[in-house]
């Protein structure tokens, strides 16, 4: 019998999901008799916790995308990776603004894929990008398929469906604390309505950046930027505001302590635990979400700092 008539192949969609919850037992120390988790999002195919609404979205453009339509979008990265992997494979054309400033390692990756760069202004962040996205849709409706991850609904049910689900799962629902940065929302609110249905008793942080000029790629400053519509704040019990160099300082502690080379919204993520965790009681158990791993930020300055 021919191997291939003996192994059912998967396809990269397949492979997206059913991460490992991590113990983070370096931050433990600080605040003995909390737990401390978090979701390895960089364990999905295309390295990010935006493969599952990047999946779903495309999934309901897929009559449009089969028409020839070209999937059109703004980023700050991680989305526009994981459309370029799924175009890829399903042989569809990807078209995305994303800031000039994104690291390089990012941009290279799109490029592999086969995506179309449009770099927009960095000075305008992510912001500046979905202005770009929304003038080329509006010049040219039947050419494109846009998805609007800031303002789709499935980019929230994909973590409704699987990433809350999950995390309950992988907890026994024990948790007591969800935490969770603040981009497009969708991991968020997507996570919080899921587990607020099962414990209304779960409190509910967000986190974001503490200027509107940050460094903290994958996250926005709500009061300044231009609010997704999928965002609800009525569902965090609280909202926290982190700095950059603090969270780089946390990446670094994170790799040499734990053993995990995530990325810059992950370290944002783990600062924001530990605040939590100081105030939390023994035998609480505090769960977040690392979107991404360190690769595509390697050439950053700041893993030659010192703390």
């Amino acid at each position: 019998m021919l191997i291939s008539e003996r192994i059912q192949p998967s396809r990269i969609l397949d492979l997206i999901g059913n991460t490992p919850l991590l113990r983070l037992s370096g931050l433990e120390r600080d605040v003995p008799g909390v737990e401390i988790y978090a979701k390895a999002e960089w364990l999905n195919p295309g390295g990010s916790v935006k493969d599952r609404a990047a999946a779903r979205m495309v999934a309901a453009g897929s009559h449009l995308l089969a028409q020839g339509r070209v999937l059109l979008d703004a980023t700050s990265g991680n989305t526009g990776i994981a459309y370029a992997m799924l175009g890829a494979a399903d042989q569809f054309p990807v078209e995305l603004c994303l800031p000039a400033n994104v690291t390089v390692e990012r941009k290279r990756i799109l490029q592999a894929y086969g995506a179309t760069l449009v770099l927009t202004d960095p000075l305008e962040s992510s912001d500046g990008a979905i202005r770009e996205a929304r003038r080329r849709f509006a010049v040219h409706p039947d050419r494109y398929y846009y998805p609007d991850q800031y303002n789709n609904p499935a980019n929230w049910l994909a973590h409704y469906e699987t990433t809350g689900p999950e995390i309950l799962a992988q907890t026994s629902g024990r948790l007591t604390h969800f935490v969770a940065g603040l981009g497009t929302t969708g991991t968020f609110t997507g996570v919080a309505r899921r587990l607020r249905e099962y414990n209304p008793a779960i409190r509910f942080v967000s986190v974001q950046p503490d200027s509107p000029f940050h460094g903290l790629e994958g996250l926005k400053h709500m009061d300044t930027a231009i609010v997704p519509g999928i965002y609800d704040p009525a569902l965090a019990d609280e909202d926290l505001r982190v700095g950059t160099e603090e969270s780089y300082a946390m990446v670094r502690r994170l790799a040499r302590e734990d053993g995990l080379l995530v990325g810059i919204s992950s370290g944002a993520a783990a600062l924001a635990c530990l605040r939590v965790a100081e105030r939390a009681r023994a035998g609480d158990a505090v769960v977040t979400i690392f979107p991404d791993g360190a690769a595509k930020y390697l050439s950053e300055r700041f893993w030659e700092e010192r703390d």
